[in-house]
């Protein structure tokens, strides 16, 4: 790194996928994190403290003692009489994802910092990546909100065993955003370094973005709601079926529409199964609009969302087996990332000459 020239639009373009792989990292882990029932155990945000667990066996009682005081503990963990071993597996799996969140954190702003001192970064493109790092910084206080909705004293006033569905849907979407933000600039790098044009937005592309954007918010209150446990036992009676009809018993609309479509678990599972297939259909037309000359993108879009499907099924089918409910999570991450190379693709097309000829 000590001969770097001036701008090098394909070294930075590098960093970005090697950030969003780590991003996706990160998802796949905050998945075992919440399917484990893990992400309370640690009771306070300590940024620098707290990248080390603790080491002495009073260190952990007193970690321990902490968790005991919330309801999660006291409602649900400490009747089913957990012990201090159970209590650090899913201690082992919050710290994790937390310091994942520090990775992330310097892998980003520390390369930011010497590529900006030695004039690295292209013309027009320190705002975008400024975005990208405050993006970073609010993910994790993003994620501290979703921590003390759980553990703070409004969850004490209420005997909240969880954390609030809205909290962590905000907390995944920032994610998703923040990864479709570090592709999108690391596809515009690329094109930069040829001396192409930077792609732009709009049109169908958008709305295939906005279509995705609200079935992974979906899949997201599902998670916070656990309500992939509400379709019923049986294949048929749990998919395509619920409860072994179309529409599902028990939507509570006794609170009104809005609850009833954002925080009902029987209304949100039957939402987020159906508007997956809406989704498809938006991404087969991207995908064939791409396929004669970007098949790579187009099979990729293909492959994505097919195995998505099947794993979003098979996560039913099983009771929400934590592997299969796991690999889920991550082709939602990764579904974000080929919709968003589409994405591009598409913009990029807009922008070159002959463009109106396709």
């Amino acid at each position: 790194m000590a001969n770097y020239g001036p701008a090098r639009p394909n070294a930075i373009a590098r960093w970005l996928y090697f950030v969003a792989a780590l991003v996706v990292m990160m998802v796949l882990v905050g998945g075992i994190t919440r399917l484990t029932e893990s992400g309370l155990s640690i009771t306070e945000w300590k940024p620098v403290t707290g990248t080390l667990p603790p080491f002495s066996e009073q260190a952990w009682q007193a970690e321990f003692d902490a968790y005991r005081q919330i309801p999660e503990y006291t409602q649900v963990n400490g009747p089913a009489g957990m012990t201090l071993a159970q209590y650090k597996f899913i201690y082992f799996w919050e710290w994790l994802h937390r310091l994942l969140g520090r990775v992330i954190g310097l892998a980003f702003a520390v390369p930011l910092v010497l590529y900006w001192i030695r004039g690295a970064i292209p013309i027009g493109y320190k705002p975008r990546l400024l975005a990208l790092l405050a993006l970073g910084a609010m993910q994790g206080v993003f994620g501290w909100l979703m921590v003390s909705s759980g553990v703070g004293a409004e969850a004490q006033e209420l005997g909240r065993t969880d954390v609030s569905h809205y909290w962590l849907s905000i907390h995944l979407m920032t994610a998703f955003f923040t990864l479709g933000g570090l592709v999108w600039t690391a596809l515009d790098l690329t094109n930069h370094a040829q001396g192409q044009p930077r792609a732009g937005l709009r049109g169908f592309p958008i709305v295939v973005l906005l279509v995705v954007a609200l079935q992974l918010l979906y899949g997201a209150w599902m998670a916070g709601l656990n309500a992939g446990y509400v379709a019923g036992g049986g294949w048929l009676n749990s998919w395509p079926l619920m409860q072994g009809s179309f529409f599902p018993d028990g939507v509570d609309w006794s609170r009104g529409a809005w609850h009833a479509f954002t925080a009902d678990p029987f209304m949100v599972h039957f939402i987020h199964r159906w508007w997956a297939w809406i989704t498809v259909g938006f991404l087969i037309v991207m995908a064939r609009k791409l396929r004669a000359t970007q098949r790579p993108i187009s099979v990729a879009i293909h492959l994505v969302f097919g195995v998505q499907i099947l794993l979003g099924i098979a996560t039913v089918w099983s009771g929400v087996a934590l592997w299969i409910a796991v690999a889920h999570q991550l082709f939602g991450a990764l579904l974000v990332c080929v919709t968003v190379w589409g994405a591009h693709a598409m913009g990029y097309r807009d922008r070159m000459p002959g463009s109106a000829l396709r």
